[in-house]
């Protein structure tokens, strides 16, 4: 079997046993080719001298340290697949070792800076969006799949989401989140396309657009909701995406007394450890505000 079927099969077998989604599906199917193009000779035969030589040139190329992990864990999990297959009987991924990971504080902002933010939206549906970012701490991806029967109905304060991996969990929705939905659904209507085949295709979502093919907003298109949204609040839009509204979500729920475990189910984390950088980000924000708000802070500072 050549090369290129074998890649095939092995990103068949992450969608059907694994239930890998079309992003990661590309995403190795793109470190697998790059590896197989620096590989000289027949890249599922290579042997583990060839391959650890084309993982310690990821460095010199100026690749992230993010990018090689995901490369490696290509490699790895690959390489495992042809040994498990009985393609070959070795795996020459095995003295491989990821770049360790550098721990980095999550970006957030401040209460004030998103209560800014959310009086800066132009519009019911861009209130709505931010509401759901930060007050649900919902990922970019599951907020523009949302369907419209996603919608809490009259009397519900919660909203079932398909996170990664196709797992769903129960969010709560707090007042303004509510209310901003509601405004919005009431004036969404306004918002569908004129075409008949494209409002078709749009009615079916929570937040549709009239412009994209598959008739929901896209990813791309929030940001840039965000980033005017950011100018109009005063607030540097490089600081502002996605995902800085769900870790200020995280953060805030820290700061306020939540428990890890509540936090972890929340987000939607299916192992805490991702959930403990939190504790992190508050406990650098309760020594920042001890060391510039204590009394005894400051007159040591004086002295």
């Amino acid at each position: 079997m050549s090369d290129s079927a074998l890649i095939e099969s092995f990103l068949e077998m992450l969608s059907a046993e694994r239930g890998a989604r079309a992003n990661t599906l590309d995403a190795y199917a793109r470190d697998l080719e790059d590896a197989r193009a620096h590989v000289k000779g027949a890249f599922a035969t290579a042997q583990a001298e060839t391959i650890e030589a084309y993982v310690a040139r990821l460095a010199q190329r100026g690749l992230s340290p993010a990018t090689a992990r995901r490369r490696i864990s290509a490699l790895k999990q690959f390489f495992r697949f042809l040994l498990q297959e009985n393609v070959r009987g070795d795996d020459p991924t095995s003295r491989l070792d990821a770049p360790k990971r550098a721990r980095q504080l999550p970006k957030t902002l401040s209460v004030e800076e998103i209560e800014r933010l959310i009086e800066a939206a132009e519009s019911p549906r861009d209130k709505a969006l931010i509401e759901l970012l930060y007050g649900a701490g919902l990922r970019v991806s599951e907020l523009v799949s949302l369907p419209l029967r996603a919608a809490p109905r009259p009397g519900q304060d919660h909203m079932i989401i398909e996170g990664k991996g196709g797992k769903e969990r129960l969010v709560a929705l707090g007042r303004p989140a509510l209310a901003a939905l509601e405004a919005h659904l009431a004036a969404r209507a306004g918002a569908l396309p004129k075409n008949e085949a494209q409002r078709e295709r749009s009615q079916r979502w929570l937040f549709p657009s009239s412009s994209a093919a598959d008739g929901k907003l896209t990813r791309r298109r929030v940001g840039q909701i965000l980033e005017a949204t950011s100018v109009k609040a005063g607030i540097d839009p490089a600081r502002v995406s996605p995902h800085v509204l769900r870790h200020a979500f995280a953060t805030h729920l820290v700061e306020g007394g939540a428990d890890l475990r509540t936090v972890q189910t929340l987000l939607g984390h299916a192992d805490i450890a991702t959930t403990q950088i939190y504790t992190h980000v508050a406990g650098e924000r309760l020594r920042t505000l001890v060391e510039t708000a204590h009394p005894l802070s400051r007159k040591r500072k004086g002295t």
